[in-house]
């Protein structure tokens, strides 16, 4: 992540939410959902994009617009634009969705996090170049009617009324209830940075906090080179943190891509042993050449970015569910060493599986549902 401090500190001193016109007061947790394997099929069932976004609850009485991030924290100073275009909407009502950052590529997660700037005239400038946009999936009130207890169906069927089309930068997320049609949107627009589908239950009311949703996330794997490690912590000497993962470009240069810490508490003091042969201080080797785990960026200032270095030999794959760029988003997770893998066969082209699509080819369709 970029930026100068972590999103949570700079929001931490924001404002109390206003008191509005609104069947209930913000803030409230949103509905979340759980990890499933597959897409869930039969009866009852709706399906939509998972964006890759802001989760945003948007409170709107009338006259006054509040943004709520998923934990609770104000977004409005952060999206100007927005707050705008949504006095633009009928109201009053509270909606939940996503804010996301729409390019020619496709979603943008990047660009969205650079938006959580403390400079005001930074912000502004952002929201110039690069406005937002919001995909509304559930209409939690509406006037002075709380909805929270009514099944999603007729909780959409109210959205669809509200915002027939949308009003852009505002639409409503396409849907479908034809499990087949969802797969199709899995495979094809991942590369427009679609982060996989997520099902709901028609019949169900919204429920804060719990995990009744099911997101189905891709995964993916990928052969990386061991370019160093981190400790963990306080336990410097005795266990290791995480493993530096590195791919090689074009020219033969390898680039820190992001790291695996899925292991067991005795494996990471049995992996201090087995990377201890190959450690170096030759800064020529592994990242040498290219970007290193401890290049400095906004997002991890005050963090700690020390690290041991590593012969590059050593080979393990990874599961991961997202790239930002040409970096793992997440966390991977450690699936096996490749002893029998060159570490020269690294590269970035193992990762071109998602073909990038055009987001206007799904959002076409977001009435049909």
């Amino acid at each position: 992540m970029e930026g100068q401090s972590p999103p949570e500190q700079r929001m931490a001193d924001a404002p109390l939410p206003p008191t509005l016109a609104l069947p209930f007061q913000p803030p409230l947790e949103p509905m979340l959902a759980a990890i499933g394997k597959e897409i869930p099929t039969g009866d009852g069932w709706m399906y939509e994009p998972k964006w890759d976004g802001f989760r945003c609850l948007v409170y709107y009485d009338g006259s006054e617009v509040y943004l709520q991030s998923r934990d609770s924290r104000p977004l409005g100073r952060y999206f100007p634009e927005m707050e705008a275009a949504f006095r633009d909407l009928p109201g009053p009502m509270v909606l939940d969705g996503e804010l996301v950052i729409i390019t020619e590529q496709g979603l943008d997660f990047g660009l969205l996090q650079h938006r959580l700037h403390p400079a005001e005239s930074r912000v502004r400038k952002l929201a110039e170049a690069m406005p937002a946009a919001f995909a509304a999936f559930d209409l939690l009130a509406e006037g002075d009617t709380d909805l929270r207890g009514e099944p999603l169906e007729a909780r959409q069927q109210r959205l669809r009324d509200l915002l027939p089309e949308g009003l852009p930068p505002v639409f409503r997320t396409p849907w479908t209830q034809d499990s087949a049609l969802a797969q199709d949107w899995f495979e094809r627009f991942e590369g427009a940075g679609f982060d996989g589908v997520i099902a709901k239950r028609l019949d169900e009311a919204y429920q804060p906090g719990v995990r009744s949703m099911v997101k189905i996330k891709h995964v993916r794997t990928a052969d990386c080179v061991i370019g160093g490690y981190r400790w963990a912590k306080n336990l410097e000497g005795e266990a290791v943190g995480s493993l530096l993962l590195g791919l090689y470009d074009e020219a033969g240069v390898l680039h820190h891509v992001g790291h695996t810490s899925s292991f067991k508490a005795p494996e990471k003091r049995e992996l201090v042993g087995r990377l201890a042969p190959y450690v170096t201080q030759d800064d020529s080797r592994g990242f040498g050449g290219g970007r290193t785990p401890g290049t400095p960026s906004r997002w991890t200032s005050g963090a700690e970015t020390s690290w041991v270095r590593l012969d590059p030999v050593l080979v393990c794959e990874v599961a991961f569910d997202h790239l930002q760029g040409d970096r793992f988003r997440h966390g991977t997770t450690f699936r096996r060493w490749r002893p029998d893998k060159p570490p020269e066969d690294c590269t970035y082209s193992q990762l071109d599986t998602a073909v990038p699509a055009e987001l206007r080819d799904l959002l076409d369709g977001r009435s049909s549902g």
